[in-house]
């Protein structure tokens, strides 16, 4: 059953979801829940939120100061963002660049949270500039 909400957007945001609107034959009702459902699918992959940062062992820790994307993620993103500027992307790749750039986002947060983590610990030394 879905829920109906009312939404304040700035006039900018209105705007671009318009022009998108336009470009993709779309109601903007449409593409504003569209926008947010894949703004929020990536969350839907891990039921319950990550631990907190504080809360992780060190191995944890240190594990996630390497984190990445996926190979084949990566490159999807790559070539996501490559159709983007060429202005050749379609209404369901910019949703799935959309997603994709939440899950890289979300994971560099906790990347350098991590960072800032392990600094605090004294498991690595502070970045230098």
């Amino acid at each position: 059953m879905n829920t109906q909400i009312t939404l304040t957007l700035s006039p900018d945001s209105y705007q671009r979801a318009k022009h998108l609107a336009k470009l993709t034959e779309r109601s903007i009702n449409k593409v504003l829940s569209d926008s947010v459902e894949s703004l929020l699918s990536p969350l839907a992959d891990s039921p319950e939120l990550p631990k907190p940062i504080s809360e992780l062992s060190d191995q944890e820790i240190m594990a996630l100061t390497e984190l990445q994307l996926l190979p084949e993620k990566n490159l999807h993103l790559s070539i996501l963002l490559d159709k983007q500027q060429a202005g050749k992307i379609d209404a369901q790749e910019q949703i799935e660049l959309f997603a994709l750039m939440q899950v890289y986002q979300e994971g560099l947060l906790r990347k350098a949270r991590s960072l800032n983590e392990s600094v605090k610990r004294g498991l690595r030394e502070p970045l230098t500039p």
